[in-house]
């Protein structure tokens, strides 16, 4: 199968979409951020200097995704319809679970923005807590979901 990001000379190419159906698009992406149980706790607790780590993480995130195709060079600029964020706090593994969801309705899909957001919002926890924890690090990005397009429904945990 050809790559769909090479032009016949063999150089990068922002693909085609203009012919492709609009349709309503969604992808669900997820990651996670380890760290010290004293961390996770100042996180929780709202003991960290900088502020509240979960709600900034949160505005990152939304902002990543929307500015996806100004960092990611073959990412088309969408107008995105949704965007959301949820963090789950875990305790026994010390870590922050991070999904985003981002939908739009339109000729390309969003999972690279779902993943932007992730990364972005896993990206401030660290910055937010480096002070008291370098040790921190970010794992298993991946897309859980997505869903439109000629491909359809996509999952996996």
């Amino acid at each position: 199968m050809p790559l769909t990001h090479i032009n016949d000379q063999g150089r990068a190419r922002m693909v085609d979409v203009s012919e492709k159906a609009i349709t309503h698009r969604i992808a669900v992406a997820a990651g996670s951020i380890y760290m010290q149980p004293e961390t996770l706790q100042a996180i929780i607790d709202g003991q960290i200097k900088k502020g509240d780590v979960l709600a900034v993480a949160q505005v990152a995130g939304i902002m990543a995704a929307k500015q996806t195709s100004a960092i990611i060079p073959m990412c088309h600029p969408l107008m995105l319809s949704g965007i959301d964020i949820h963090f789950e706090t875990d305790t026994e593994e010390n870590a922050v679970h991070i999904k985003a969801s981002v939908k739009t309705t339109g000729q390309t899909g969003v999972e690279m923005e779902a993943l932007h957001a992730v990364s972005a919002a896993a990206l401030t926890i660290y910055d937010m807590c480096k002070a008291i924890d370098r040790g921190m690090h970010i794992t298993n990005l991946r897309v859980i979901e997505k869903d439109g397009g000629k491909s359809g429904h996509f999952t996996q945990q």
